[in-house]
């Protein structure tokens, strides 16, 4: 259903994503906040792979709200508070999304509303009406 698109006139990806990803007419879109590495009981683990999970189990819980899994984002924004945390955000990302990868944006920020947190995650899923 969902189209990876690669242009040849391009560098490839720099990493495991897609440059964009073509959503077919007629599909239904779900938008997520970003999301942080905290459970529902308000445990903030130190790691930021641990935090990456995480953020990917809460958006996984909002796209279940709507019928959706992972397997149907097309993008993905995401942000760490330090380059040390790109690779622990990278591995949980790499691990949870097959092929084609979403379009991925990574960036690099000065924090959060809290000190605690290292990672933030927000997505865009697509599917096909039910």
């Amino acid at each position: 259903m969902l189209k990876a698109l690669k242009p040849p006139s391009i560098r490839p990806p720099l990493a495991r994503y897609s440059h964009g990803v073509e959503v077919p007419e007629g599909c239904r879109l779900v938008l997520c906040s970003g999301q942080l590495g905290m459970d529902a009981k308000e445990r903030i683990p130190d790691d930021p792979g641990e935090q990456a999970e995480l953020c990917f189990a809460n958006i996984a819980a909002i796209l279940a709200e709507a019928g959706l899994t992972l397997a149907d984002v097309v993008k993905i924004n995401a942000f760490v508070s330090d380059r040390a945390h790109l690779k622990p955000y990278m591995q949980v990302r790499d691990r949870l999304f097959g092929d084609p990868p979403p379009a991925s944006t990574l960036m690099i920020v000065s924090g959060f509303a809290r000190p605690e947190f290292k990672v933030e995650v927000e997505a865009i899923a697509a599917a096909a009406p039910p």
